[in-house]
């Protein structure tokens, strides 16, 4: 699934090597050569991740780490370190600024794109390609289709269909079971950053997730936290199902 990436370099040579890759690996890039165009960007669109050069005219990579994370809307921003720099002790400094990962130069494109995969699959797992099978449902994000398992026959699949928002809330809360998130939180990572649309709105686009998911017996997967929000819960849904029986 293609994702926006921040790539805060001053090296031209550099950051022209890193953004060409990014695209050919179908990832969408935008370019800062300091930290204030940086900030600037942030400001206008929220990137999915940041790669970010410790050595920067401006402010130093570890400083601006240390702003994503000290800002409540940049703080969960996976953020990989690029850098010249290999002792130890640095390492452990870019990680403890908030890096999720620290790669050293000179680096191959293909560790670069591997380690971004391997960051987004652990930070934002809403962000992966990779099918998921909870609660007798299977969700393919490259295809975007979703089927239900057969109760009588595992092995058997069914279709069934979903509008393109639904699809992406389910995808989230799959991606997240357990967790409970706000409707601020699923308007800022479903529908996006600087969407100015009601709460409200998530509270419609549930139903209709609902009514598709009860039409195949399960829509107990999405739960209602009443004063909270909403979660993908298989859990609950066997504790319902188990007090209805």
């Amino acid at each position: 699934m293609a994702v926006t990436i921040l790539v805060v370099e001053d090296e031209p040579a550099i950051q022209e090597l890193i953004s060409h890759n990014l695209k050919r690996a179908g990832h969408d890039t935008l370019c800062a050569d300091d930290a204030e165009q940086a900030i600037s960007m942030v400001n206008n669109v929220l990137p999915d991740l940041v790669l970010l050069d410790w050595m920067l005219p401006d402010m130093s990579g570890i400083e601006f780490a240390r702003k994503l994370r000290r800002e409540s809307r940049t703080q969960s921003v996976p953020i990989i370190m690029l850098t010249a720099r290999v002792e130890e002790q640095d390492k452990i400094l870019g990680l403890d600024a908030g890096a999720d990962d620290y790669i050293t130069k000179p680096f191959s494109p293909r560790e670069l794109i591997a380690r971004i995969k391997a960051v987004l699959r652990r930070r934002l797992p809403e962000m992966s390609d990779e099918i998921i099978a909870l609660g007798g449902l299977k969700l393919d994000p490259t295809t975007h289709r979703v089927f239900v398992y057969s109760i009588k026959d595992p092995s058997k699949l069914t279709e069934f269909t979903l509008g393109p928002t639904e699809f992406r809330l389910l995808h989230f809360l799959m991606a997240h079971k357990e967790r409970v998130h706000t409707r601020a939180q699923l308007l800022d990572r479903v529908w996006g950053d600087h969407v100015f649309i009601e709460d409200r709105t998530v509270d419609v686009h549930i139903r209709r997730l609902r009514k598709a998911l009860e039409d195949i017996g399960k829509d107990g997967l999405v739960q209602t936290v009443r004063g909270t929000g909403y979660r993908f819960s298989i859990e609950s849904a066997m504790e319902t199902a188990s007090t209805a029986g």
